[in-house]
């Protein structure tokens, strides 16, 4: 009948139904409406059956467009082979490459014919040809599961975003928890309420040596913390004349410990903060590092293990080489006397099976690939190279010393440490996103020992509101929920700032209006879907596909129940209503009108508009004021602007009747000769006023 042939159709992937009911065998079953130009067709919730098969939520592939040609050729070759190896990456995607190739050249899927490589060598080659298997399909149904639940939100949620806040407008599931996040983040910080405090410091002689203890309790042990000028001036009073003599001194050794070598969170967070790359840039680094380059004297090779693992695991051949070379370019002493392992926060098997990011071959050093690659690659290489060297090292040996000295009422105290023996530290320290607390280089001390006083200083400070995320601190927290996996960090950024709910300001990440009100809409309306929990248990269940221990089918019908009734309820809640995003308001004023203008973001990015719209309809280019002055025609603001190849440059606002420009960056300091605006290029400050000449090292922090 006519049920039969419509499902026939969906299933060949030529018709794409629109949401009604078709009957097959006696069975109802609504079909959802996804549009055209999408990839794949699926079925509704409830399943289909066709002669007591299973049909619901199969998608049908179809070959993207423009690749027939490519298909045809693969074709062709896979014809003359007489056997035929997928050798795609090894995660969750690459198996389903392997997947498609698979079906596409008419290949047994069960067949030996999968290989893959945790390192591009002769070694790991050979390797990788000596073990084929079959496809895993628990690994390719785990990717088809997350496709099928990401379109499943996106093609459903985005027009009801259309409707609802503005056209053009998309939705992930993933990527939602993420703005989630940072929006959260932005709603602490201006709600957040400075506290005022004050430090009482002493700087303290000790023969001809002085250091500085911080008040920390009265005589009792209370911990004193004055909160206002009053209470520090009073404390200062009561010093006046006091003995200051050391009560308490606690010395110890400790040993501070290497990190392991990285996985994919902690080379993006590292990346992030030691080189200043964004997560994408670092993953296109490291996918060449992986894939291979020209090394010379060993030819093409991968530098580098897989680099999308939660593993933390190195192979003993690997810590054997390892401590090989450390042994001859440090010496014995620097050997872990030990095999370090460190424990695995969350891997799946699969991903289990990847070691850690190392050098595939620890012995080549980056100042020998340093002279056959640069930029990115050489950057990124020399970090990882250097973390695994590191991490198989001794342990960094510290003598601590901790002192208490008390003077009238009140107890201050300091701490300290001197490097005993260096260790894995010669050659490398993780970065931090925190200050870390600062401990002080104490002179030789002794119980009862009386101390000079040599100033007595108070300091207001304020407590401070949480940052800002950055991409490295994103991608920490992230990981801590259990939110994504190694392959989807970078693609979560990019996503977020590409739609325009996130910027990037000083690198770090802000909501912008429109995310705001995005997040506020979703979690009104969609509360599960931007749950931190509940995404971080949609993970763990498409881990259970992975490892076979659940259906994809099942998993995604277990969401889409409730995503379904979630929507369905969502558009009865905003029947008639439409959410306004706020223009962001700008200093700039209309030239045709004189009336403040905003800021909007059109098809081609942010623009100047007049707050007067639709009665005047002024518009300008938005750009940035700096802050500068420019040093040609002394008139001008340097404004920031973006070269055709979205390169930022700065350049004089009277252009075209001033053509300065440059590509380093105003500061606020002034030119101590001139007086005019400085621009900074790497370590040093100069004065572009023509004839000056002016330059000076940039200032360090607290200077």
């Amino acid at each position: 009948g006519s049920g039969k042939s419509t499902l026939l159709k969906v299933i060949s992937g030529v018709y794409k139904p629109s949401a009604g009911k078709v009957t097959v065998n006696g069975t109802i079953a609504p079909l959802i409406e996804l549009g055209a130009g999408f990839d794949m067709d699926l079925t509704a919730r409830e399943n289909i059956y066709l002669n007591g098969t299973v049909l619901g939520y199969t998608p049908k592939y179809i070959t993207i467009k423009g690749k027939t040609a490519l298909v045809k050729d693969l074709k062709a070759e896979a014809k003359k082979a007489q056997t035929v190896y997928l050798a795609t990456d090894p995660d969750r995607e690459g198996e389903a490459i392997s997947w498609h190739l698979a079906n596409i050249l008419g290949l047994d899927p069960h067949a030996p014919n999968r290989v893959t490589f945790d390192e591009i060598t002769k070694k790991g080659v050979k390797e990788g040809m000596a073990h084929p298997r079959a496809i895993d399909e628990d690994l390719f149904n785990a990717q088809q599961a997350r496709r099928v639940l990401d379109r499943l939100v996106g093609y459903k949620l985005s027009p009801f975003l259309w409707r609802k806040v503005r056209r053009g407008l998309s939705a992930g599931r993933v990527q939602s928890v993420a703005v989630r996040l940072i929006d959260d983040r932005e709603k602490e910080i201006e709600s957040f309420k400075p506290d005022e405090y004050w430090n009482v410091d002493a700087t303290l002689g000790a023969g001809h040596k002085s250091f500085t203890a911080r008040l920390a309790t009265d005589a009792s042990g209370k911990k004193l913390l004055p909160k206002s000028e009053a209470e520090a001036r009073a404390i200062e009073k009561g010093l006046e004349g006091a003995e200051y003599v050391v009560a308490e001194l606690k010395k110890g050794k400790r040993a501070k410990q290497p990190t392991p070598a990285f996985i994919t969170s902690t080379l993006q967070q590292e990346a992030s903060r030691r080189l200043g790359f964004t997560a994408t840039r670092t993953m296109r680094a490291a996918q060449t590092l992986y894939e291979g380059v020209d090394i010379a004297g060993h030819g093409t090779m991968g530098l580098i293990t897989y680099m999308r693992t939660d593993s933390l695991r190195i192979s003993d051949e690997a810590v054997a080489a390892a401590k090989e070379y450390i042994a001859g370019a440090y010496g014995e002493a620097y050997i872990c006397p030990y095999k370090r392992t460190w424990k695995t926060k969350s891997a799946t098997a699969a991903q289990d099976a990847h070691e850690a990011i190392r050098p595939s071959v620890p012995s080549l050093t980056p100042d020998e690939v340093d002279k056959s690659i640069s930029g990115d690659t050489a950057k990124l290489y020399r970090m990882i190279w250097s973390r695994f060297m590191a991490s198989q090292m001794a342990d960094c040996q510290q003598d601590t010393v901790s002192v208490t000295v008390t003077a009238g009422g009140y107890r201050f105290k300091a701490s300290g440490y001197t490097v005993t023996f260096d260790g894995f530290t010669v050659l490398y320290e993780e970065a931090t996103d925190e200050k870390e607390k600062k401990e002080t280089s104490l002179p030789p001390l002794e119980e009862g020992q009386v101390l000079k006083l040599r100033e007595l200083k108070s300091e207001q400070k304020f407590t401070q509101p949480p940052a800002r995320y950055t991409e490295a601190t994103l991608i920490k927290a992230l990981e801590e929920n259990g939110i994504g996996r190694p392959s989807t960090y970078a693609p979560i950024i990019t996503t977020i700032i590409d739609r325009g709910y996130v910027e990037r300001e000083q690198k770090k990440l802000k909501p912008t209006l429109l995310g705001r009100a995005v997040d506020g809409l979703m979690l009104e309306q969609f509360p599960h879907i931007v749950d931190v929990d509940f995404s971080a248990e949609m993970e763990k269940n498409l881990d259970k596909v992975e490892s076979g221990k659940a259906d994809w089918h099942k998993t995604v019908d277990d969401f889409y129940k409730g995503f379904a009734a979630s929507l369905e309820q969502a558009e009865k809640n905003m029947e008639g209503k439409k959410v306004k995003v706020p223009d962001e308001p700008s200093s700039e004023v209309c030239d045709l009108c004189g009336r403040p203008m905003v800021i909007k973001v059109g098809k081609f990015g942010k623009f100047l508009a007049c707050s007067g719209f639709p009665e005047c309809r002024g518009t300008k280019r938005l750009v940035k004021d700096t802050g500068g002055i420019c040093p040609k025609c002394g008139k001008g603001r340097m404004l920031e602007r973006k070269s055709a190849k979205g390169r930022i440059y700065y350049g004089c606002e009277r252009y075209p009747d001033c053509d300065f420009m440059t590509w380093d960056m105003p500061v606020p300091t002034k030119c101590e000769k001139c007086g005019s605006t400085l621009f900074r290029k790497g370590s040093k400050l100069y004065c572009a006023k023509e004839g000056c000449g002016f330059e000076m090292p940039v200032p360090k922090k607290g200077d």
